[in-house]
């Protein structure tokens, strides 16, 4: 490949001409450039932070009793309480196909009561307690920090094991003391610790970790819960939204406890993909603005290059007319001018896409020292096809810049341009 170096030595004493002029279109150009990489870097981050606060099962419904029947139905008189039972969660799970995964959840000190009193050798708290189910650390965003999650086997034998919550640990342990393995005490009744979990939870974190998770069928055999559950947990089978196995388990169970289709607060519920839904749509309208905004400065900074190049156009008629005079054809002076066009819009785009991209991973360097997150916002990224996109609209914006002034400077007649003064 031969580089023309005339040509390119041409381009720089065209551009040098207007140091100014030049210095501040380019600018335009890196700034467009600069703000859209900061803005979905900064977008990313944010949405990054979001994400890990959010369950690793993001399609989640949780149901429980929410209030007494208040429509008389089949012969039922309204005022009803009803109750959910371990006989729910089997036929819930083999009658309604829209369901893929169902557990019954109970509690001790959430809903309602004192939370028992926990102790391990001489030192004691006030913890509530929840049931739990293999794969629950996924479903209540935990980290598991020491030991193991919750299993199978757990349930099915109603172990007497549990998995405790950080803040746990720490009032009922004292620094460098053995945790898994050791047996705590909860009103009276044994529990091997089997692992420590922290909560991923953005602004719960600390309510969850004083928390103690047994196997539920555990909880509700040694705490007197036998024939109820407390509420469900359960997620759709593949391809289905949430919402639909949340109306077809509430429909299913009106009509096992009887209850009117019109009486809608009976059973209460939480879509966690709903919400999860919502926030996609905030960050899809944020990814929006951001590249509004920057294309829209992007197009600006295009504007001054057209601009400038109208200039040298105007500046260099004479010089045109000899060109296309001694043979030249209109293509060749087209050429020229977008290749200068573009070489000003690439340079000052590239270097507002480095400088940027470069700013938002020391941030993100800084934040992962510090942890990784800072309250809602997590680390800052700027993805590969991003960055390519960018230097898409950074060729087109320099094409756009150069075609009035590559339509003007090939439309220059010879004969009144070499008279031109």
């Amino acid at each position: 490949m031969i580089i023309d170096v005339d040509k390119w030595r041409e381009i720089f004493d065209t551009l040098g001409r207007h140091k100014l002029r030049t210095t501040l279109t380019a600018f335009g150009v890196f700034w467009g450039i600069f703000m859209l990489t900061v803005l979905l870097g900064a977008g990313k981050g944010l949405e990054n932070g979001v994400d890990d606060g959010f369950p690793r099962v993001f399609n989640v419904v949780w149901m429980w009793n929410q209030g007494a029947t208040q429509i008389p139905y089949q012969g039922m008189p309204v005022g009803r309480n009803l109750q959910f039972t371990p006989e729910d969660v089997t036929a819930i799970a083999k009658d309604v196909p829209s369901v893929a995964m169902i557990h019954g959840v109970n509690s001790v000190g959430i809903w309602g009561g004192s939370p028992p009193y926990t102790v391990h050798k001489s030192k004691n708290g006030v913890f509530s307690v929840q049931g739990g189910f293999a794969g629950v650390e996924l479903i209540d965003s935990m980290k598991i920090v020491e030991g193991r999650p919750l299993n199978e086997l757990d349930d099915s034998e109603r172990r007497k094991v549990a998995l405790i919550g950080d803040r746990v640990r720490n009032q009922l342990f004292v620094p460098g003391e053995k945790v898994v393995g050791s047996d705590i005490t909860i009103n009276g009744i044994s529990f091997q610790v089997i692992g420590v979990f922290k909560s991923q939870f953005t602004g719960e974190a600390q309510q969850q970790e004083e928390r103690v998770y047994l196997p539920n069928d555990t909880l509700r055999y040694a705490f007197n819960q036998v024939a109820n559950v407390g509420s469900f947990v359960l997620t759709p089978k593949a391809g289905l939204h949430a919402r639909v196995v949340e109306d077809d388990v509430k429909r299913y169970l009106a009509q096992r406890k009887k209850v009117s289709p019109d009486d809608k607060g009976v059973f209460g519920s939480f879509n966690l993909q709903n919400e999860y839904d919502k926030i996609e749509g905030l960050f899809t309208g944020i990814r929006v603005f951001s590249w509004v905004v920057a294309i829209g400065t992007i197009l600006a900074g295009a504007i001054g290059v057209g601009n400038i190049m109208l200039i040298v156009v105007k500046e260099r008629v004479r010089e045109i007319g000899l060109r296309k005079a001694l043979g030249a054809t209109p293509a060749s002076i087209v050429a020229m001018i977008i290749q200068e066009s573009l070489f000003l819009t690439a340079i000052a785009g590239y270097t507002g896409l480095v400088v940027g991209a470069f700013l938002i991973e020391g941030i993100a360097k800084m934040m992962q020292a510090g942890g990784g997150k800072a309250g809602f916002f997590g680390t800052p990224e700027v993805e590969f096809k991003t960055a390519l996109f960018a230097l898409a609209v950074l060729v087109i914006a320099g094409l756009l810049a150069s075609l009035m002034p590559a339509a003007k400077a090939a439309a220059v007649n010879p004969i009144t341009a070499l008279q031109d003064e």
